[in-house]
């Protein structure tokens, strides 16, 4: 998994006004928490966290006023709806050996048989512990040859040695939907009939 390096300042001003002066700035507020302490308040570089960001579950190696260093997972983002900047991130304490649990992103690969049927995505993101520094990315998962009806538990998925589920095994992660015949608008055969006695 990657590891950030990020520099963090912790702030006192609080509220609305104080958030959008921190954006304005093209700084992120945060707030950082985690193994029974009391939250540490903080403000961000926007670009580089953005950047971060784009990795899931990376391990952030916070600089916090050139004095003390400590690592950190994102536990929740926030984004502005319409433009998608940051505005507020959660982070959340950990330390090397630690185990914790998080959720990565589940990829597919391979053709479903041929017939048109849809493979429905009922988990989007898998339910692990691991440890911290070693979370990894994602996981893959192959559809090759499924057929309506046929489905991928959460066992069924290969994790990295050192991962475990956090969901019960039997969970579905994947399945396939048989494909929907074409059926004609209601009324459109009446609308017909109509035009034709017209």
């Amino acid at each position: 998994m990657s590891e950030v390096k990020l520099t963090a300042e912790t702030r006192t001003e609080f509220g609305k006004g104080a958030a959008r002066r921190i954006r304005r700035d093209n700084k992120v507020p945060g707030v950082l928490y985690g193994h029974g302490g009391d939250p540490v308040h903080l403000t961000l570089p926007g670009h580089d966290l953005l950047l971060a960001l784009r990795t899931p579950n990376v391990l952030i190696n916070l600089d916090i006023d050139g004095k003390t260093s400590e690592l950190a997972i994102p536990k929740a983002v926030q984004r502005d709806p319409l433009k998608g900047f940051l505005e507020h991130v959660d982070l959340q304490l950990v330390q090397r050996g630690e185990q914790v649990n998080v959720e990565i992103p589940v990829h597919t690969e391979g053709e479903l048989a041929p017939g048109g049927n849809l493979l429905e995505h009922v988990l989007n993101a898998l339910p692990v512990e691991a440890e911290a520094t070693h979370i990894p990315e994602s996981v893959t998962v192959s559809v090759e040859g499924l057929s309506a009806g046929d489905s991928i538990l959460a066992k069924d998925i290969p994790l990295p040695k050192g991962t475990t589920l956090a969901v019960d095994e039997d969970t579905v992660v994947l399945q396939v939907l048989a494909a929907q015949a074409e059926e004609a608008p209601e009324g459109a055969e009446a609308e017909g009939e109509e035009a034709a006695e017209a």
